[in-house]
């Protein structure tokens, strides 16, 4: 709720600071006193565009700032900490500056923000019903709605029915019905560009699994290729090793023989030198098992120019998939394994969009089932709203205006429901119902507003209601309805109604006058609390106009005694 509203150098206020309660606030004064540039001054903490030309005459800056209470407004707290706002002592504090070339500023509890977030924030906190500040009206949590707007009498309605949460659970079916209309679709248009991708996967795919691939073969084919390219040097190597060391008269092995065989015989003469040959028979045994070695080696290649051919033949096989696919086979196989999971995928889009369709199906059927039965509560609650609001505006004297909740079937779904619900009016049986958007009176659309509250009741979180031009055309008895009503919808809660009916202003909690006051160059305007006393003087003259009389005092003082 608003607790105080400061205002300086806006319009002909100067300096303002007035200290709002909770319950019903009057704010009355002479005609022309600039009550609806406090109005205005309210309708920009709420996130109406500035403009220069409303700041007061030789100040180069208007500042507007609004102290709420959202103690109770758990909502308000979580949508500023998501906007990384800080929040102390359950207190919002919007501030806005305007300067001279149209510059604005925003600023949420010291930190500046913007024209959005402020809309967003505030627009909850106060409602407003006037021709001379915006018309907003709150039904739920996350909810803005203008009287005026369609949306928000489908809101109103349900909240009035007791269909809401009826509402949501197929609002939830028709979010999924829309998720899966936009994938099917998304699928379908796919379709062609799919066929093309699936056809040069598939042809990738059968160029890489025709070659049969092993993990490693490019390095051991590799490594073949270059052994049987070597192959008749090698043969060379293992006949020259052979020559040197064992079949040629000057080889290593006949050397060792004869150094043996004349170790052996001057052996006699130093037997000790017998175990120091002894090693060479070991050698003899090494080079014979050395050549052995290299014979069975090469033995075992197969110079087969054939098998060459065929080995080479793979491996340019392999390189042409290697440019494509990768540098490796471990590379290829891997890309492999990708292809063949996105022809999967691509295989499958087809039995997908057939299972969403038959989702979509059920689905709707269960929506249209589900959106009857909102419908017909709908429709039972509109004819009692209608007739409960036009008891209201008979007890407002509205005489001739009857109020309709009009409801039509719709032939399709739409996000909610298949209803048509608009708020109309009628002037006389003889005239036609009209949009409420085509009501020309504020104050009739304020009583309106008042009827409604009254018939569907306020939400559980408390906020402030802006009434202006409520008591237009009535007096009397009808305009003491109106101010028990305002009253009753300001129990726990906040009402800041501007009015020019004694009546309406005996029920008021708090009175606030509002006066200008000339000035040496200029004219400013003041707001001031009213004592009792001087309350009484302010009624009376309501009643009687500037010459207060001893009758209007006793008749004022009779009104607040009769209110309270």
């Amino acid at each position: 709720m608003l607790l105080e509203l400061k205002v300086s150098n806006f319009a002909i206020i100067e300096n303002l600071h007035i200290e709002f309660e909770t319950g019903l606030n009057i704010l009355s004064g002479e005609t022309g006193a600039g009550k609806s540039v406090l109005l205005k001054s309210l309708a920009l903490l709420m996130g109406e565009k500035s403009s220069a030309d409303t700041i007061r005459t030789g100040a180069q800056t208007a500042t507007i700032e609004g102290s709420f209470d959202i103690q109770k407004r758990h909502d308000i707290k979580k949508n500023l900490e998501e906007m990384g706002i800080e929040i102390e002592e359950d207190t919002l504090i919007v501030r806005r500056t305007i300067s001279t070339g149209d510059k604005s500023k925003v600023y949420l509890n010291g930190t500046l923000s913007t024209l959005h977030n402020l809309r967003d924030i505030v627009a909850p906190l106060i409602e407003v019903a006037g021709h001379s500040a915006p018309l907003i009206e709150m039904t739920g949590q996350h909810e803005n709605r203008h009287l005026l707007s369609k949306a928000y009498h489908l809101d109103l309605l349900d909240q009035y029915a007791g269909t809401w949460d009826k509402r949501l659970q197929y609002q939830k079916g028709f979010e999924r019905y829309q998720e899966i209309h936009r994938e099917i679709q998304q699928l379908e248009s796919d379709a062609k560009q799919k066929a093309q991708r699936l056809d040069f996967l598939t042809f990738q795919r059968d160029e890489i699994a025709d070659l049969e691939l092993k993990s490693g073969e490019d390095v051991e084919i590799e490594a073949e290729v270059k052994k049987l390219k070597s192959a008749s040097r090698l043969f060379q190597f293992v006949d020259q090793a052979e020559e040197a060391l064992y079949s040629d008269d000057d080889s290593a092995m006949n050397r060792i023989n004869t150094i043996l065989k004349r170790g052996n015989e001057i052996s006699s003469l130093d037997p000790q030198l017998a175990g120091k040959i002894d090693v060479l028979e070991q050698a003899k045994t090494l080079i014979d098992d050395c050549i052995y070695s290299l014979r069975q080696y090469v033995n075992k290649i197969d110079s087969d120019p054939q098998r060459l051919e065929s080995l080479e033949q793979r491996l340019s096989d392999l390189r042409k998939v290697q440019k494509k696919y990768g540098p490796t086979v471990d590379d290829i196989l891997k890309a492999l394994a990708e292809m063949e999971t996105e022809i999967k995928n691509l295989q499958n889009s087809e039995t997908r969009i057939e299972d969403l369709k038959k989702e979509a199906a059920t689905l709707v059927k269960e929506l249209e089932k589900l959106a009857l039965d909102i419908h017909k509560r709908r429709e039972k609650g509109a004819t009692l709203l209608s007739d409960s609001v036009n008891e209201e505006l008979l007890d407002l004297n509205m005489k001739g205006v009857t109020f309709h909740a009009n409801i039509i079937k719709l032939e399709n779904l739409t996000a909610t429901g298949v209803s048509d619900v608009e708020f109309m009016s009628q002037t006389s049986a003889k005239d036609p119902k009209r949009p409420l958007a085509k009501f020309a009176s504020g104050g009739e659309l304020s009583r309106i507003l008042l009827s409604l509250k009254r018939v569907v009741g306020s939400s559980n979180q408390p906020r402030t209601y802006l009434f202006d031009e409520v008591d237009t055309g009535v007096s009397g008895q009808t305009a003491e309805k109106v101010g028990r009503k305002l009253k009753s919808i300001a129990k726990g809660q906040q009402v800041i109604c501007v009015t020019h009916l004694p009546q309406v202003a005996a029920f008021g909690d708090v009175h606030f006058f509002i006066q200008k006051s000339p000035k040496k160059d200029s004219i400013t305007m003041e707001v001031a609390a009213l004592p009792s006393k001087e309350r009484v003087k302010e009624i009376a003259r309501l009643i009687s106009g500037e010459k207060i009389s001893k009758t209007s005092l006793d008749h004022a003082e009779q009104l607040l005694k009769e209110a309270h």
